[in-house]
């Protein structure tokens, strides 16, 4: 009987886990809807007793999403009030929704991904995850190392999906 041999293991394939890109730290969200007039209109002087009067350090530590959930126009001095009172006591800011933030935080991930190691190699990129993946980190990390792998796939190294392959 011949030994089992693990093709997989030696293809030479390097599996890139956007789900390692994720950001493990404690989420948080502040919606300031609550600090307009009639969740619609901006005052001032009120919205800035509310930024006053606010527990920032709710947020120590955390990734926060600060956003506005109803149509109101809000200024963008506003928002960078809230980073400022934000500044030093959360981990990072980011304007938008929770969901934008997950972009935001895998996009920067991506962005810092030295591409150097991938040059001229043959690159799986895992798609199953515990956490949700954005799409558009997929879409970023294809673009990215497009221009110096030999190969890019989609899946799993036992069952992949051919995306690129250079001529």
């Amino acid at each position: 009987m011949e030994p089992i041999v693990n093709k997989v293991a030696q293809s030479g394939l390097l599996t890139i886990d956007l789900e390692s890109f994720f950001d493990q730290s404690k989420r948080s969200q502040l919606d300031i809807k609550e600090w307009l007039f009639m969740g619609l209109m901006l005052k001032e002087k009120e919205f800035r007793e509310s930024v006053k009067l606010h527990d920032w350090q709710q947020y120590k530590d955390c990734l926060v999403s600060v956003f506005c959930s109803s149509d109101a126009i809000v200024p963008t001095w506003a928002y960078m009030l809230i980073a400022n009172k934000l500044s030093g006591i959360s981990k990072s800011v980011f304007f938008g929704t929770p969901e934008d933030m997950e972009v935001m935080l895998f996009v920067k991930s991506v962005n810092d991904l030295n591409i150097e190691e991938y040059k001229d190699q043959r690159v799986v990129i895992k798609g199953c995850s515990k956490h949700p993946v954005p799409v558009n980190a997929y879409v970023q990390l294809t673009e990215k190392l497009t221009p110096v792998v030999k190969s890019i796939m989609y899946g799993e190294p036992c069952s992949t999906v051919p995306i690129y392959k250079r001529p």
